[in-house]
């Protein structure tokens, strides 16, 4: 029962949005073979809801990891909010850190939070190196790696960040 846990950018081009919908789809199917597919998300805009997504597509179940008790009034868009709460409800467990406000610190617990309770990593990732702000994809990636955990990388031909 393989338990993977995603992390990716938030900021994909509209045109980006079904390329990595299917290379995540590609990436996760041989996983259901072995039984039950779990996923762990944190369900930010971007990557991780869509891979929330597929997962449940493939029969797989959700664990949703929500980075502080904040998070969903203070920083889910109003663009987004529709999404981030079919997915909660969609989600077999949802985990709310111990954090009041959703900061740096909230989102590198969380990003700890997937990494421990996760078998594999599936970041979609354009492979650039971490910003220094801590927290982000390249972080959760290197992070992964020191601790010997198993990297897949998503980043399909033509996928790009906005802006």
């Amino acid at each position: 029962m393989p338990t993977i846990a995603v992390t990716g950018h938030m900021d994909l081009t509209e045109a980006s949005v079904p390329l990595v919908r299917d290379a995540l789809r590609e990436t996760l199917k041989p996983h259901t073979a072995a039984g039950d597919l779990t996923g762990l998300s944190c369900i930010a805009k971007g990557s991780d809801s869509i891979f929330a997504e597929v997962v449940l597509e493939l029969g797989g179940s959700l664990i949703a990891v929500i980075p502080s008790k904040d998070y969903r009034q203070n920083k889910v868009k109003p663009d987004h909010k529709d999404t981030f709460d079919h997915l909660t409800a969609a989600a077999s467990t949802v985990v709310v850190l111990d954090h009041e406000t959703a900061n740096r610190a909230a989102y590198e617990d969380a990003n700890n939070t997937l990494l421990e309770r996760a078998d594999r990593l599936v970041a979609v990732w354009n492979g650039e190196p971490p910003s220094g702000k801590g927290g982000g994809t390249a972080d959760t990636v290197l992070d992964a790696r020191s601790a010997g955990m198993p990297v897949d990388v998503v980043w399909p031909n033509g996928a790009a960040r906005k802006g």
